[in-house]
């Protein structure tokens, strides 16, 4: 099988695409065995010909170029330093669950490497591209990987259940998979405008679920210990605090959630502890459901 992930610079001046092969497991588990292809379009100086004193003049928030004139490389030049330094270096960073680097997944004469296939790439930034919000949902999130409802969270604020929401789900499915409860998951909120409590919750494992438990009974776990209500989400997350910048580029999930200046970024990468149901039967969670059905009734539609 085969899952793209997409990432993109912060500027609108390129693009990076990876696409990676993976094996599913018995127990519904993937694991990655192949890069298939990778994708990089990046803006750059003219070929052969730009200076770097004059392409690094200091006008640009970076210091003046001080040191002997250097002319930019050839495409080719160009393309084989992308690919030592960028994507080599990247791969070799990068430790796998198995304890090996990514590049053991890696190999250049095996995989469909495309290094600014159209060509030259010099105009780039707002003079080649605008209106960029709204255009970038699957670079923000799972390239693909997972199913996506289609609203754009990027540029909107955390009233909109299309960013509040978008991030729940991740949070959601990131605790019940830390938690032991399935190996996989894929969260999915509806709402109705106007109605702060979701329409519907649903939760796919894929079969994952941790034997004696069922997707149902992840379902209910979720309406248990999560509130989905547009402010509780904006609560519990600390969404409005002026931290969005942060999310700009290289994805808004897969992050390592932290503070800095009294600020929690990527809050919904902190997966909220439900260790307490790995060691429940399934007839015990139900009871809780109904033990908490009124406190339950607040947070969801029956």
């Amino acid at each position: 099988m085969y899952a793209r992930m997409e990432l993109s610079w912060l500027r609108p001046d390129g693009k990076t695409q990876v696409t990676i092969a993976y094996d599913q497991l018995a127990d519904g588990s993937v694991v990655p065995t192949k890069i298939h292809t990778v994708l990089i379009s990046t803006q750059h100086a003219e070929p052969s010909k730009a200076k770097r004193s004059v392409e690094q003049d200091g006008k640009d928030n970076r210091p003046a170029w001080s040191g002997e004139e250097e002319i930019a490389p050839s495409m080719a030049e160009m393309n084989e330093l992308i690919h030592d330094h960028v994507i080599v270096k990247t791969l070799d960073s990068i430790t796998l669950k198995n304890g090996k680097t990514a590049l053991s997944i890696y190999n250049r004469d095996d995989c469909h490497v495309h290094l600014n296939p159209s060509g030259k790439f010099i105009i780039g930034g707002p003079q080649g591209d605008a209106g960029l919000t709204g255009r970038k949902i699957i670079i923000d999130t799972y390239g693909g990987w997972g199913a996506h409802g289609g609203g754009a969270f990027s540029g909107k604020d955390p009233t909109k259940v299309d960013r509040s929401a978008a991030y729940a789900c991740r949070w959601m499915a990131k605790s019940v998979v830390a938690a032991g409860l399935c190996k996989r998951a894929l969260v999915q909120l509806s709402y109705a405008i106007g109605v702060a409590k979701p329409l519907s919750l649903f939760v796919e494992t894929y079969g994952t679920e941790k034997e004696g438990l069922t997707a149902q009974v992840i379902t209910d776990i979720v309406k248990l210990e999560f509130d989905c209500r547009p402010g509780a989400l904006a609560r519990d997350l600390q969404l409005r605090e002026p931290k969005y910048n942060k999310t700009a580029a290289y994805c808004h999930f897969g992050r390592e959630s932290y503070e800095e200046d009294g600020k929690k970024f990527f809050s919904w990468e902190d997966p909220v502890d439900l260790s307490k149901y790995s060691s429940m039967t399934s007839d015990s969670v139900t009871k809780a459901v109904a033990d908490s059905k009124t406190s339950i009734l607040k947070k969801w539609v029956d």
